[in-house]
């Protein structure tokens, strides 16, 4: 059992600023690597403060320099807001630079505010990124490729910084299209997820729908698939500690359904305001949804939804809205000291109960 942690890098209010916010991006992920984590996954999103890392790949060509052995992933890379020739070159040259630790997250995208300021209609989206799926094995794996389709043209291009790593980085999908995940299943690569801040039953119904993709395309989900599944947790005895984390997941939600919804408000162009809606979780539901907790409830929630979702990884949401730093770099380490030890030790007894 992989772990990760899954940074957003949040502003919430113009208490933090940008540098902090980044400042904290960067802490966070040596911690998670002195802590035993796996995997450290960088978001995209463009002009706001739901997300204040515009490039995934910069972030981890830095990380690589400030880190050894954790590996770092784009979660996601936004494929129609990239040019082919450019991506797959950063790509290989990110690989390079980490020493071939490069997890390679893709999507489609949802942001209507950000396409519109590229230039790129976002009903167009989900068909450039098909196309971009048809590019990225041949970039990354041929000495030279071509490409002419509807959208994206690439004369014949030679990438220069060649992928460490043998043929290529992972490609991890993600998407709420079954037809997306489809096409990852049938093309070997693996898949992102997660239930929100949903609980039990949205994860049973998540394991249903990924059961089902796999099976439409001729695979056996436990058997031939890899996934990552995106979860909100936190442990502490202290219930002011969970409140203020599960209020920040909160947040988060809210201005990500307001961007995705085309709903946002903001009164400087910028920020955007924190809206409450009639979607909105309590925070007594967030508490029963989400493995959050003393330090024996997180475990015993994780393997509860291990073994209904049975993930290969498990992605941990850490920066979320204005969260304490030095709170949340305590959370990591008891993550890495009590929380993962006892989990993967469960997950081994289950797999050898099952073999």
């Amino acid at each position: 059992m992989e772990f990760g942690v899954f940074i957003l890098a949040q502003q919430r209010g113009y208490h933090q600023t940008s540098q902090q916010v980044i400042q904290n991006s960067i802490e966070q992920t040596v911690v998670a690597e002195q802590a035993g984590f796996n995997t450290a996954w960088y978001a995209e999103h463009h002009f706001n403060n739901y997300s204040l890392s515009p490039s995934p790949l910069m972030m981890i060509a830095h990380m690589a320099a400030q880190t050894q052995r954790i590996r770092l992933g784009t979660a996601v890379c936004v494929l129609p807001l990239y040019h082919p020739a450019r991506f797959l070159a950063e790509v290989g040259f990110v690989d390079t630079v980490s020493n071939g630790r490069l997890d390679l997250g893709v999507g489609s995208g949802y942001q209507q505010f950000e396409f519109q300021r590229f230039g790129i209609g976002i009903d167009d989206a989900a068909a450039i990124y098909d196309e971009f799926l048809d590019i990225i094995p041949s970039g990354l794996t041929r000495k030279a490729v071509a490409y002419d389709g509807r959208f994206l043209q690439l004369p014949p291009s030679s990438i220069a910084v060649r992928p460490v790593q043998d043929p290529m980085p992972p490609l991890w999908i993600t998407s709420g299209d079954p037809a997306a995940l489809g096409r990852g299943v049938r093309e070997g690569h693996n898949l992102f997820v997660t239930a929100l801040l949903q609980g039990t039953e949205a994860v049973m119904a998540l394991r249903e729908r990924l059961v089902k993709v796999a099976d439409d395309n001729g695979k056996d989900l436990d058997r031939d698939v890899k996934f990552g599944f995106l979860r909100c947790a936190y442990a502490s005895d202290n219930d002011a500690e969970i409140a203020a984390y599960l209020d920040c997941a909160r947040f988060q939600r809210r201005i990500s359904e307001s961007l995705k919804y085309r709903r946002a408000q903001s009164e400087d162009g910028y920020m955007v305001r924190e809206v409450p809606s009639d979607t909105d979780p309590t925070m007594e539901q967030l508490r029963r949804n989400l493995p959050v907790g003393s330090v024996n409830q997180v475990i015993d929630k994780m393997l509860e939804e291990i073994g209904i979702l049975r993930p290969k990884h498990i992605a941990l949401q850490t920066q979320l809205g204005d969260f304490d730093q030095k709170t949340m770099l305590r959370q990591i380490e008891l993550w890495g000291e009590r929380i993962i030890p006892a989990i993967r030790q469960e997950v081994e007894s289950m797999n050898a109960v099952a073999a």
